[in-house]
Order: structure tokens, then sequence, then C-alpha cells
């Protein structure tokens, strides 16, 4: 079985369980919950209320600003307050990275008129994808959203945020560094607070429409 599989595998025992959990857990409780991840093991953490969230969820996406494909500052602070989807990609790839376009757009159609919810694909050959690179790719391979942003920046600090921040390759934590190319198929749910609430599959459908029924959760 090769690493992709694996991982598949993995991502699939740990959507079961989280599932299996929930299930019982809306058999004794009239709302639904989303967990929250701490950690790059992704170990789901639930929540019952706002005291114990602020206790115990310390992880937050770190503040980060880079260029989007219109050549302007995008980061951080643009996404406080609202649900985001991050994904990394780069424009020259010919293995995972057009399939996890052609899904993301799938989110893109259900959420392309709501300002709450924010697309955002930081590229991991920011060298190779300038803005200019990026706004032709968005052009060519999305519906072209205002809100699905393409990023592209310091390779360090992307690489960084990704691993850190993110949890973008989740089997090797922290142990890489920038030296080490990114190359991940994850899809990372972030709530309003910057708290990551999800992972899937980006080269898998079915994930994608769990990751619709999640935002749709989160944006209630």
């Amino acid at each position: 079985m090769d690493c992709l599989a694996q991982k598949t595998v993995q991502m699939f025992l740990k959507r079961f369980l989280t599932c299996s959990f929930l299930f019982i857990l809306s058999c004794n409780s009239p709302i639904n919950h989303l967990p929250y991840y701490n950690s790059p093991d992704f170990e789901p953490v639930f929540i019952k209320n706002n005291a114990q969230l602020e206790k115990t969820i310390t992880h937050k996406i770190e503040d980060f600003a880079f260029t989007d494909n219109n050549g302007n500052s995008f980061g951080s602070k643009d996404l406080r307050g609202k649900i985001h989807v991050a994904n990394f990609i780069f424009t020259s790839c010919t293995h995972i990275c057009p399939k996890m376009t052609t899904n993301m757009v799938e989110v893109e159609k259900k959420f392309q008129n709501n300002p709450d919810v924010n697309l955002v694909s930081f590229t991991v050959t920011p060298w190779l994808d300038s803005p200019e690179v990026l706004n032709r790719y968005k052009k060519e391979f999305t519906l072209n959203s205002e809100n699905w942003h393409f990023l592209t920046g310091d390779k360090n600090k992307i690489y960084s945020l990704a691993r850190k921040s993110y949890f973008a390759e989740e089997e090797i934590g922290f142990t890489k560094d920038s030296t080490d190319f990114l190359h991940t198929e994850h899809f990372l749910l972030v709530d309003k607070s910057l708290r990551i609430r999800g992972i899937y599959n980006g080269t898998l459908g079915l994930e994608m429409e769990q990751l619709i029924e999640d935002i749709l959760f989160l944006n209630k």
C-alpha cells in the first residue's frame, strides 16, 4: 500500500471514529458538535461550553500576511470572523493538485456568494507562482469567485505556517523544514476564531460533501 493510500485509510478511520462519537453524542443531546483539533495528530477534542473551549483549545492559526493573486496583501486579519478552507497546491502540479482544485470548485459553487466563507489556496512553489501566474490559474480552473484567494510569498513562512499552524502534514508534525518539499492533499476547515475544525482528503469527492455539511453547520 503506497503512502497516499495509507493516509486515506487513516483519514477514513478517524472520520469513522469521529462520526461514531457524534452519533452517540447526538443520542444524548439535541446539539450536533464538530470537534476541535489542537495537535498535528488530529485527535478530535469535543467541547461542552465556552469556558472549556478557552481553557482546552489553545491552538489557533497564527498571524500571517501574503500576496494574493491580485497583487494585494491578504492574511489572517482578513479571515477573522469568517470560516475558511485552506489547501496547499502549485500551479505546475500534474499529480494531486488538479483534482484538489476541481473538488474545491464544488465547495466554491456552494459558497461563492457568501462573504462569510473563504477559500484560501497557498502555493508551495512561490518562486514560480507569482500573483500573475496564480491569477491566470484561478481564471482558468475556478469560477473566479471573490472569496477564493490564491496566495504567494516567502517560502519559509508559507511552509512554516502550513506545518505548524495548519498541521498540513499530520504524519510528520513539525519534523520537516523548508528544505523538504511540501505536498499534501489535505483541506483544512478553520472556524471564525481561527481554530481548526476539520481535515479532509481533497482528492475525494465524498469528502467535499462532508466538508460542505460542516461549513453549513459552522455558519449557522
